[in-house]
């Protein structure tokens, strides 16, 4: 589609393309020439008149193009034609999109459930953020990140958390030492940390009778 052309059918105020909707195109599969006609289209509401001298003039375009258009969203499965009697028993064509306002509801439906994916997986940046008492610097952010990418599961950069604020040096890069300290041992959950912890009691009993756990610095326990 030329660019005059649109320009033009956004100027006389024949089409309105919500934000979201142009962001998602593509994943309707289909160009982006249909997709500006379906919006066309999305903007004269449901069941509308198959009324083509009427679309052509209002989308700047041939009859040849409109049926183009027409042929390609249906077989998308994202309009269809009906055909309905009107009030003086003339059956008559319409364009339906009820297949197209399924399609979005789905899209929608997934978006949803992506953004409860994501809100969950950022309850260990608002653990760390309430440990910290402040929000975490981006640098920060993708330091987690990065933690996450390697395999580390929230439970595990969630003791390692506990255990720098329990030593008092609650920071990234002491959690980082430890993480690293726990990877090089095979400690991956928090049984696991209890268990290296235990070990650790038992061997240091003849010099220590008792060992206080905040005084635990997992720094000084490197068996390598």
């Amino acid at each position: 589609m030329k660019y005059d052309r649109l320009n033009s059918i956004i100027k006389s105020g024949n089409i309105t393309i919500p934000l979201y909707l142009y962001k998602e195109y593509k994943k309707l599969d289909i160009d982006l020439e249909s997709f500006i006609f379906l919006m066309y289209l999305n903007g004269k509401g449901n069941n509308i008149l198959f009324d083509i001298k009427r679309i052509c003039e209002e989308f700047y375009c041939d009859e040849t193009e409109v049926l183009m258009y027409i042929s390609n969203l249906q077989d998308k499965k994202l309009i269809e034609i009906k055909v309905i009697t009107n009030e003086k028993n003339i059956m008559e064509e319409y364009i339906c999109l009820d297949f197209f306002y399924d399609k979005i509801s789905l899209l929608l439906i997934d978006e949803i459930n992506d953004n409860k994916v994501e809100k969950e997986d950022t309850n260990i940046y608002k653990t760390m953020e309430s440990e910290f008492g402040r929000e975490l610097s981006n640098m920060e952010v993708e330091i987690v990140k990065a933690w996450k990418e390697k395999g580390y599961t929230d439970e595990i950069i969630t003791e390692a958390l506990r255990e720098s604020v329990m030593n008092g040096v609650a920071g990234l890069r002491y959690m980082d030492k430890i993480l690293y300290e726990w990877y090089k041992k095979g400690i991956k959950t928090k049984e696991d940390v209890e268990k290296n912890k235990k070990e650790f009691r038992e061997k240091d009993k003849p010099k220590k009778e008792k060992v206080d756990v905040f005084d635990y610095d997992w720094m000084d326990d490197d068996e390598s």
